[in-house]
């Protein structure tokens, strides 16, 4: 194991303590090189500009429909206001300048409010681990809250250079210029323009030693509802997605997998299959980066390819997850928390004895199944090898380990593949993975010269995903006799995400305890005198990967469920009870406020209505949800109306939070009403929308956002809407009917 793999693997472990200091490369302003054209600057990696005025930022983050380009963007025009219209982006190459260190430095097992010495000490030693490393990585709502601050400055260096050089030029004082749209302003009059100004700094500038930030009273454009950047590319439809890519004398790929996941083809035959119309050739894919083996066609059209797989017979290797049923899993988690105490995240003072002294006792158990991702967007990768290089059209979310998977698979170095992200038609996590571009690679290369596009059907898709864990989650609250939470102990039992996804990607183990499986249980802000939160790790063969919010995406619905649950055994409101718990968080009780006063608690808006309350804190954002809910025609629920009120911090654009809001309610609303796979002798029973269905347009409740004000620094907003969607409804059609739905997806008992 080298030193880098070593270091990933402390990281991502998320438990482990790597003691060490390194140097902040994203202090150094001045390393990283971007490209120029004829009369363009770059004081630094992140922002140059040219002798036009315009500026251009390279893009560390992929867009996947969060509006992340926009506003990123947002920060770097706040310090060097070159005009909205003059603004622009390229990908940024792939270097450790670029590596996220947000979403590292958050996998610490600490709650938010410890700041004893050992979670101050680990949370320092992962940042550290992070900026070594310089993953580049789209996820866990980290782009605006990892570059809030180096985008800014990197802007700052830049505005503050060429002040410096427009000063000089006009024997004026650098302080009593100031930069606004496009133009370097003294005592109101315009002294020169923004591109003018660049021709003053010659071939190699020296970047300004000394800046400063704007103060967050004068921002001029953070804060405000922009327009995203690649909207007019997306409705005229010359944005690029990986399914737009067209090269000349381009093929078209389509795979047969293996049917039960994770095997791999012993034998094939193809020449029925070679002799299709259109078809160029039938090659065997092995099981890369922990996805299925299979035969892929490669044709000139991608629907001759798909059809000429029928003609395909695969022998397939027997493992172990041929014996393999979802349901048996379930008993074997249920069986863990019997038999297990697991690793515990939280401890608070003396639970057992508290318990035991308590007026009552409540008990009870949670279920959430297994998740696919069914981004809008196929799966797809196109990869063109010419022997002794490569280039990579991919909409990934990982950029570095995709072009690292295309590397290994073409028998190539990384230096001699140039890998090019696209627009994603979506990722909640499932991009994070490089299966499918190591397959594509594998495939091209077999067809040197001609570039070959891999498309995965749906039902690929679906079957062959890495699926959000399945966990079973147990709850025991003693109350005095006032109704009052004293001893609180919860115990949830699934599959460990990072160390899997580290042995796919990395080919190593992770070390120590994974928070991804109990973030959301543990790291919560009510205040109980006693408790114990554990999490037992439970090894089964099912693929599992990071799915929108990962362990929150459950822990809450749990959570938020027996909270209410505790709430109507006093005989309390659930508002009031929550409030009593969080004494001492005046901003998780402000967002509990906001949402019920706009959604009027306690009372529906319609008679045969009810509403229910849910709160949750992820990635910095707390989002507090109120759902309104009825019986449908058929008996189900339906799901009139979804009030959200967000404490994000420092609104970048007010329009993204709203839109990622309704993303999130609809996404989430997806899942927990009917969203579950099912796995008998190693295959998954759903293939596509029709039986994993999504939110249809008429299904979908009304969205209000609310936002709570803040200056303090961005929280991240792609995910933690999400949360606190299931356990609201649920929670409403409690309060509706009396009937307490327990587990995901919310049906209702026979």
């Amino acid at each position: 194991m080298n030193r880098r793999h070593f270091l990933i693997a402390a990281g991502l472990a998320s438990g482990g303590f790597l003691i060490g200091c390194t140097d902040s490369a994203r202090q150094q302003l001045t390393r990283g090189s971007l490209p120029l054209d004829e009369g363009e600057i770059a004081l630094n990696g992140w922002v140059k500009v040219g002798p036009d005025g315009r500026v251009t930022v390279a893009m560390a983050h992929s867009e996947m429909g969060q509006g992340i380009h926009t506003a990123l963007l947002m920060l770097v025009i706040e310090e060097l206001d070159c005009g909205w219209d003059n603004i622009g982006f390229e990908n940024a190459p792939i270097d450790r300048l670029y590596g996220n260190v947000a979403s590292m430095a958050e996998g610490v097992p600490f709650r938010r409010d410890d700041d004893g010495l050992l979670a101050r000490g680990a949370r320092w030693t992962m940042r550290q681990v992070a900026q070594q490393l310089g993953v580049m990585a789209t996820g866990g709502s980290s782009s605006v809250r990892d570059l809030w601050q180096v985008l800014r400055e990197a802007a700052a260096v830049t505005r503050e250079t060429l002040k410096q050089a427009v000063a000089r030029e006009n024997a004026l004082a650098s302080e009593s210029l100031s930069l606004e749209a496009g133009s370097f302003l003294h005592e109101g009059k315009v002294v020169m323009s923004l591109g003018d100004a660049v021709r003053l700094l010659g071939e190699k500038p020296a970047p300004a030693t000394r800046w400063t930030l704007r103060d967050p009273a004068d921002f001029r454009y953070i804060g405000k509802p922009l327009p995203r950047k690649e909207a007019r590319a997306k409705i005229d439809g010359t944005a690029q997605f990986g399914l737009d890519i067209r090269r000349p004398d381009m093929l078209f790929a389509a795979i047969r997998f293996c049917p039960v996941r994770t095997a791999a083809v012993l034998n094939f035959e193809g020449g029925k299959a070679a002799a299709a119309p259109g078809v160029r050739g039938v090659v065997a894919v092995p099981p890369l980066h922990g996805g299925t083996g299979g035969v892929a066609v490669v044709a000139d059209r991608w629907w001759q390819a798909r059809k000429a797989l029928a003609l395909v017979e695969l022998e397939i290797e027997k493992t172990a997850m041929a014996e393999f049923s979802s349901q048996s899993a379930m008993a074997k988690l249920a069986q863990a928390l019997d038999e297990e105490d697991g690793f515990a995240f939280w401890r608070q003072g003396d639970p057992e004895p508290a318990l035991e002294g308590s007026a009552r006792r409540l008990t009870a158990e949670y279920s959430a199944p297994w998740l696919a991702h069914t981004t809008l967007e196929p799966m797809n990768c196109t990869v063109e090898y010419h022997g002794d290089r490569a280039t990579v059209w991919a909409p990934t979310q990982v950029p570095g380990m995709a072009r690292a998977a295309a590397a290994k698979a073409l028998e190539l170095d990384a230096e001699q593949v140039d890998l090019q992200v696209t627009l994603l038609g979506g990722g909640f996590g499932r991009r994070l993975e490089v299966d499918m571009v190591g397959q594509a690679a594998a495939i091209a290369r077999h067809f040197p010269g001609r570039a070959v596009q891999l498309v995965w059907s749906r039902e690929d898709d679906v079957q062959h995903d890495f699926y959000r864990p399945a966990c079973v989650s147990r709850f025991e609250a003693g109350l005095d006799a006032q109704g009052r939470i004293v001893a609180w102990r919860n115990t949830t039992a699934s599959q460990a995400i990072v160390p899997e996804y580290l042995a796919r990607t990395l080919g190593m183990p992770g070390m120590g305890p994974d928070k991804a499986t109990s973030e959301g249980a543990f790291d919560q802000a009510y205040e109980f005198p006693h408790a114990h939160v554990a999490h037992v790790t439970v090894d089964l063969p099912v693929p599992v990967g990071f799915w929108r919010a990962v362990g929150h995406s459950h822990q809450a619905f749990f959570k938020e469920s027996f909270i209410d649950e505790c709430a109507h055994a006093a005989g309390r409101d659930p508002l009031d009870y929550r409030l009593a718990l969080l004494a001492d968080h005046p901003r998780e009780r402000a967002v509990l406020q906001l949402a019920t006063e706009r959604a009027g608690w306690p009372s529906a808006s319609e008679e045969g209505r009810a509403l229910g309350l849910a709160l949750h804190e992820s990635f910095g954002t707390l989002v507090a949800q109120v759902a309104e809910v009825s019986r449908s025609e058929t008996g189900g629920i339906r799901v009139h109306r979804v009030v959200c009120a967000v404490d994000c911090g420092l609104a970048v654009n007010p329009n993204l939070i709203a839109q990622q809001m309704e993303s999130a309610v609809v996404y989430g609303l997806s899942a927990a009403m009917s969203g579950r796979i099912d796995i008998e002798n190693g295959q998954i029973r759903q293939g596509n929308f029709h039986d994993y269905p999504a939110l249809a347009l008429a299904q979908c409740p009304v969205i209000e956002t609310h936002l709570v004000p803040s200056v303090a620094p961005p929280g991240g907003i792609g995910e933690p809407g999400l949360p606190p969607l299931a356990p609201a409804v649920a929670n409403a059609f409690h309060a509706l009917t009396g009937t307490r739905l327990r587990a995901l997806p919310l049906t209702l008992p026979a």
